[in-house]
């Protein structure tokens, strides 16, 4: 173990490896990815304002039925192409949301979007604004929650910043049970890498 950075396991990479299409150049973007994330992302995983808000949003949606999660979901959507965003804003301002926010400025490009999600696989916190607030059906949460490893996906260029990215999602766990709460998805810059 080198100091100040825990190796990556193995088992892990081959792991995220497997959730990628096959050729060296995916191997190679996987695992600079993988390696961007145990020593610049997982440091941070255990910080309280990650885990109380996970925990304070799995005990107030722990009774949340499939219909109130789309009900959720459905109103996140519609307020995307509204002039007033409640929710939305409420959840951008939310300090969960802030301090991710100051997690992307500090990484200086290389990450482009992060968000956090219960174990629901809605969202707790985000630095920008999702498409949707439900993860809970997309393999990014399955894998990372579900799965209890990191997911890394496919690399593709964005069509709104012709940045090529990757998403990394991995478990967050209760630092003091080890039970994993929740997840985290990070956008990846793979031209700042």
């Amino acid at each position: 173990m080198q100091h100040g950075r825990r190796i990556f396991p193995a088992a892990l990479i081959a792991a995220a490896l497997l959730f990628s299409p096959a050729g060296a150049e995916t191997d190679i973007r996987t695992a600079a990815v993988a390696d961007y994330i145990e020593a610049n992302v997982r440091p941070w995983l255990d910080e309280p304002a990650i885990i109380n808000a996970i925990l304070a949003q799995n005990g107030a949606h722990a009774r949340l039925g499939k219909a109130g999660i789309e009900m959720l979901d459905a109103r996140w959507q519609a307020e995307l192409s509204s002039p007033t965003r409640p929710m939305i804003d409420a959840q951008l301002s939310n300090p969960l949301s802030l301090y991710l926010k100051d997690r992307q400025r500090a990484a200086e490009g290389v990450i482009t979007e992060i968000f956090v999600m219960d174990n629901r696989g809605l969202n707790v916190g985000q630095s920008d604004v999702t498409s949707d607030y439900w993860q809970g059906d997309e393999a990014k949460w399955q894998k990372s929650f579900e799965g209890s490893i990191l997911y890394i996906e496919e690399a593709g260029r964005d069509e709104s910043t012709q940045l090529m990215q990757s998403q990394a999602s991995l478990p967050i766990r209760d630092p003091k049970t080890g039970a994993v709460i929740g997840a985290i998805t990070i956008g990846i810059n793979l031209d700042a890498l």
